[in-house]
């Protein structure tokens, strides 16, 4: 059978290996996730994949080792519970991310991202664009990650019963990291919609396939990209696509508790018994953070010693070292046809170097140059540059150390280390 395999981008579906395995990563607006959506999640794995799931950075679960005789019905689930893959890989408005903190304004951020994510996936006035299109809301500006969106917004107050927004463009890592630049600031929210597709259709018919909209930005300067945008910004806005299910939302309780994924792989039988967890305790609802973990949410304080002893009955809730460390972690060469080096079992190793040593912050490991668990904002990242082939035919992967010293990008520290060189660099940074 010939498939095409960029045709089947828009649909969230990648080509995993040579033999035609593929991967299949499922858009959740603003992370958060209902029981209901998470056991048919679980449904499919077993069904489908390998009953392993990997969480992303950006709040989506992926997939892995599909067949293409299985997609089909795979869709056919996900829509069954209002969860769409259109346009989660490909050249498309991506899922819309969202802080995970859970602080007091994330319900703001949380409905905002939904509303996008309502807007914008599987609009076709939003696909067959150059590249991938990145948007992402934050509840406040207590990390960077608005720096490394196409669209950046960050709720900054409430005035007269509005929500205000700082928008951020033009943002992106990859091999060629480059921060956002403000583009305007304390946006009302009705104004973001209209924004958003003045800067995605100006991004369209400028940009040269396959770049992203940083190129545009900086092929033709800041000046001449904020007047095509401000051409088109009050034209009125697209159709929306047939309505989804997706309700409005009410998160319980603010202290959350949070369920270590380690290295972003989560068993579909773990996600099924958080689901019931979530249903019991949590109203139903759970959320996926920014560095690939699960937080619970409480209905009642009261029910927070239980559910922590249900956790650790099962294994949910432990202290084994992996889990002392926040880890962002992609799936390296164990599952991407990209990766150089194999991420998990680099942060097994890690875990292992550092011992009873603790590390404050964030660490993140990319198997490749394109940078999908953001290296660049953790307390220290580590990014695959190369993969040197040995006379014995073995392949050595060659490391970048990163380090974060404030708010914006970090910097390489350390080059082309291998293993036992970025061990030993990451036990005296952790000193």
């Amino acid at each position: 059978m010939d498939i095409d395999y960029q045709k089947l981008r828009l649909d969230g579906i990648y080509q995993q290996s040579q033999k035609g395995d593929l991967m299949l990563r499922v858009k959740v607006p603003a992370g958060v996730l209902s029981s209901e959506q998470a056991e048919k999640i679980c449904s499919i794995s077993e069904q489908f994949s390998n009953q392993l799931l990997h969480l992303t950075c950006r709040g989506s679960i992926e997939f892995h080792w599909l067949q293409y005789r299985d997609v089909s019905q795979a869709l056919a689930m996900l829509s069954a519970v209002g969860l769409t893959s259109r346009g989660a890989c490909g050249g498309a408005v991506r899922g819309v991310s969202c802080s995970s903190s859970f602080s007091a304004d994330f319900g703001i951020a949380q409905t905002l991202a939904r509303k996008l994510h309502r807007h914008f996936a599987g609009n076709p006035h939003f696909e067959g664009l150059p590249k991938k299109f990145k948007i992402g809301v934050d509840a406040g500006y207590a990390d960077a990650r608005h720096l490394i969106q196409d669209i950046g917004l960050v709720y900054t107050k409430t005035v007269d019963a509005v929500h205000l927004y700082d928008v951020w463009c033009a943002g992106g890592l990859g091999r060629e990291p480059q921060p956002a630049i403000v583009y305007e600031q304390a946006v009302p929210e009705h104004e973001l919609i209209p924004l958003i597709e003045a800067v995605v259709r100006v991004y369209a018919q400028n940009t040269p396939p396959p770049k992203r909209l940083k190129f545009l930005l900086n092929q033709i300067g800041e000046a001449a990209l904020r007047e095509k945008v401000e051409a088109g910004r009050h034209h009125g806005t697209a159709p929306e696509p047939r309505a989804t299910l997706d309700g409005p939302l009410t998160l319980p309780g603010d202290d959350p508790i949070e369920i270590p994924v380690f290295a972003g792989e989560l068993k579909s039988a773990d996600l099924q018994r958080l689901a019931g967890f979530a249903r019991e305790y949590g109203n139903g609802y759970l959320a996926l953070t920014a560095d690939q973990n699960i937080l619970l949410l409480l209905q009642k304080a009261s029910d927070r010693l239980s559910l922590q002893k249900q956790l650790q009955t099962t294994g949910l809730l432990t202290d084994l070292p992996e889990n002392r460390i926040r880890f962002r972690v992609c799936p390296g060469n164990h599952k991407c046809r990209m990766g150089l080096s194999p991420t998990r079992d680099v942060a097994m190793q890690i875990c292992q170097a550092l011992g009873d040593k603790q590390l404050t912050g964030t660490l993140a490991i990319s198997g490749c140059s394109n940078a999908c668990s953001q290296p660049q904002l953790a307390t220290l990242g580590i990014i695959t540059r190369k993969s040197i082939q040995q006379k014995d035919g073995t392949r050595t992967p060659l490391f970048d150390l990163f380090r974060q010293k404030d708010a914006g990008f970090g910097e390489v520290i350390r080059e082309n280390l291998d293993i036992a060189g970025l061990l030993d660099a990451i036990v005296q940074e952790s000193r």
